[in-house]
Parts: structure tokens; sequence; C-alpha cells
């Protein structure tokens, strides 16, 4: 009886994974949506819609991309969260979205772990610690060095900016004002142009910054000290990295990646997967994506275990830092 009961699970097992294999070698059978929790013209937006048109024409339906605004993320994870899980709902989120949000906000209508399955990443977005050279206060603050002197001069009194409250922009200050052991005045304001805005304007002595920053550094409006990331960023490769100026493992980014609902099949997940990472090694669509961001492939398995590790470290941050959301 029981010899016969292993029998039996182990055919419908591997029936159930011949299905799987089934349906990844047929994927998609129709259109794709890729769910957006931001506005068009955004790093998110920006993204998956240079991969919905390269799937489009190698897979052979149509991918399309629903915006879903509103919440910092929230109406589109639900949105995908519910969908169903057959590879046919995407969800293209920014990292705030999963690894921030849990921790940010109490009454969080989807749980990342619980509701879906990470695919990969596809760009990673170092931050870019920024001054303006043209503020008699940062004048002479020429290197990283610079920096800390003038800050850990006044501590708490130095402004800096971000794009508000809980933002990455926010934290990348607060984990390395620990690191460094130095005190800054958080300046919130409504988004990363509106931070640039006041470094520009003089409100704020240091930001933050995303590539929007790239083009200020090399025409000389705006200073950079230091990348958040572990590696330099091509398009400044003259700046450092906070990690190698003697905060080893410092690394902080904004990135995008691909989820789907939780239930997919595993081979649905790997045909995505492949697709994803062989899209971004074509020159043209890498070459997009570049503008966006450093490009960054990985597993599953290794996207899930990032995921884990980052809301644990930010979870660290927001609590240290006392940060709340209102």
């Amino acid at each position: 009886m029981k010899r016969r009961f292993l029998v039996k699970s182990t055919l419908a097992l591997g029936a159930l994974c011949g299905t799987g294999t089934a349906q990844a070698q047929t994927y998609p059978t129709t259109g794709v949506k890729m769910v957006v929790g931001f506005s068009p013209g955004g790093t998110v937006d920006v993204v998956a819609r240079v991969l919905a048109e390269h799937l489009t024409t190698t897979l052979g339906q149509t991918f399309i991309v629903d915006n879903r605004t509103g919440a910092n993320g929230m109406l589109a994870a639900q949105t995908v969260a519910k969908a169903e899980p057959d590879g046919h709902t995407i969800f293209v989120s920014n990292s705030s979205s999963i690894t921030l949000n849990p921790t940010l906000f109490k009454n969080l209508t989807y749980d990342p772990e619980r509701d879906f399955t990470p695919v990969t990443t596809v760009v990673a977005v170092p931050l870019i610690l920024a001054v303006n050279p043209d503020n008699p206060e940062t004048a002479s603050v020429k290197t990283f060095q610079d920096f800390l002197a003038l800050v850990k001069a006044k501590p708490g009194a130095v402004p800096f900016g971000s794009a508000g409250v809980g933002n990455i922009t926010h934290l990348a200050f607060e984990l390395l004002g620990d690191r460094a052991g130095f005190k800054m005045m958080h300046v919130p304001y409504r988004g990363a142009a509106a931070a640039q805005a006041a470094i520009f304007s003089k409100e704020v002595i240091a930001i933050f910054d995303t590539m929007a920053a790239v083009p200020h550094v090399r025409t000389g409006k705006l200073r950079a000290l230091a990348v958040s990331s572990s590696q330099r960023l091509p398009a400044l490769p003259d700046v450092p990295t906070v990690a190698e100026l003697g905060y080893p493992g410092f690394d902080i980014t904004f990135w995008v990646g691909l989820f789907v609902p939780k239930a997919t099949p595993q081979g649905i997940v790997d045909r995505l997967n492949r697709e994803v990472i062989a899209a971004t090694a074509v020159p043209a669509v890498r070459a997009k994506l570049e503008m966006q961001g450093g490009v960054l492939t990985q597993t599953p398995a290794a996207f899930a275990a990032k995921v884990k590790s980052e809301t644990a470290e930010l979870a660290a941050i927001v609590a240290k830092a006392k940060i709340t959301v209102e």
C-alpha cells in the first residue's frame, strides 16, 4: 500500500513538472501586461518599455506597459499580486516598493515575499553624492574627505536634501552618517528633481542624486564626491565609491527588477529570466538600459536572496534613524 502511494506520488509530481515544462515552452500564449507603479518617462517606466519592445519581437506576443500610478508603487503591486500566476502579468518594480515599503508602511496591502516570485534585476542605479561648487559653503569641498570635515564640524546643522522621507536618497545619508560618524539636517522634497533644484538654489549643502546628476557633473554645475554602489559608475569613472573611501561593504542602490505572482510555474519564471538576460546582451537594448543605470541581471534565486538581505538592511537603517512615514 505504502509503495503504491509512493509510486502514485512520484507519477503525479512528474506530471506536474512536465506540465510546467510544457507551459514554459509555449509561453507566452497571449499578450503580456507589464505593470509599472510610476508615471511614463521615469526610470522604471523606461526600463519596462525597452524590454517590452524587445520581448514583443522575440517572443511573438505583445508586451504592453500598464502604468498604475499611486502610493509609491503600491497600486501596481496590488494589481499583480491578484493576477493569474501564469506569467502574463509582470510587476516591473523599483527596489523601494519591494524592500522598503514593508518597513515604512504599517498597513501595506501586499507582502513581497508572500505575493511575488523574483525573476531578475535589470538595472541598478547608484546614487551620486554631490555638492554645488558655486555655493560658497561648499566651494572648497573638492573631495569626500572635505565633505566629512564640513559636516563633522557642525553636527546636525548642515542640511542635505532628499526625494522624500524614507526615500532611498534619504536612507543613503542615514547609512553614510551611521558608518562615517556624522549627523546632518534632513530637508525632504517631493521627488528627486525638487531635491536637485534645492542644491542649485543653495537651500541644501548636499544630495544623493540619481543618474540625472551626470550631465551636471560633466558640465561642472555639480561636483560628484562619491557613488553609493559597490562598483564605480561607468558614466563617471573617476568618481570613487564610498566603499573605496574607507567604508567597505557600503552599497545602497536603486534597482529595477521583474516579479511575477507567487504561484507562477518555475519553468515560466526561468524562461522569463533567460529571455530578459538575453535581451540585455543585445547591444541596442543594452545601450538604452545603460542610460538608466548599470545593467544588472541574476538568477531568480540570487535575486530572492538580494531582496531578503536588502529588506533586513533597510529595516535596520529605518529603525536606527527612527524614520516614520505618515
